[in-house]
């Protein structure tokens, strides 16, 4: 696994990183969504409730949704909180909790990279409550502190 703030400029999916940043926050969701995909490249779908939802632009994300990518792949997610996802190539990101106060700005976000890679942009809950988001990898926890990372790591799917 490999921690890196500088990642982000030499991209992990540079194309779907460089023109995701620079998208419009997240417009309004139904309720059960958290967020959107706002770029998506390749082989990407989302695991639902035991089934396989294409990952395209416009497609709305659930807690609990599972966002998996081919050897092509990679995607954009932007979420309620204005926070900015992007996921590279052979990776499967888990939203394990996702909970956003739009008044407080308060809330909770933990996810989990069970493999590949991620970038993202912090959006209100870190900027609110910095340990308030959480990333987990098959080595370690990552509290966000800042506003820019990125994360890879090789484990497996499982």
């Amino acid at each position: 696994m490999a921690f890196c703030r500088s990642g982000l400029r030499a991209g992990i999916a540079a194309a779907a990183v460089s023109g995701f940043f620079a998208l419009a926050p997240a417009p309004a969701v139904l309720a059960g969504d958290v967020g959107q995909i706002k770029v998506s490249k390749g082989a990407v779908h989302i695991e639902r409730g035991g089934q396989k939802l294409p990952g395209q632009v416009g497609t709305r994300v659930q807690q609990s949704d599972v966002l998996v990518t081919g050897a092509d792949g990679s995607a954009g997610i932007a979420f309620m909180d204005d926070s900015l996802l992007s996921v590279g190539p052979n990776s499967v990101l888990a939203i394990d909790r996702f909970e956003f106060d739009s008044t407080t700005h308060g809330g909770a976000f933990d996810s989990s990279l069970k493999k590949g890679t991620l970038a993202a942009v912090s959006g209100k809950l870190a900027k609110q409550s910095p340990e308030a988001m959480k990333v987990r990898t098959p080595a370690a926890v990552l509290g966000v502190r800042g506003t820019e990372f990125m994360v890879r790591t090789s484990g497996s799917a499982d």
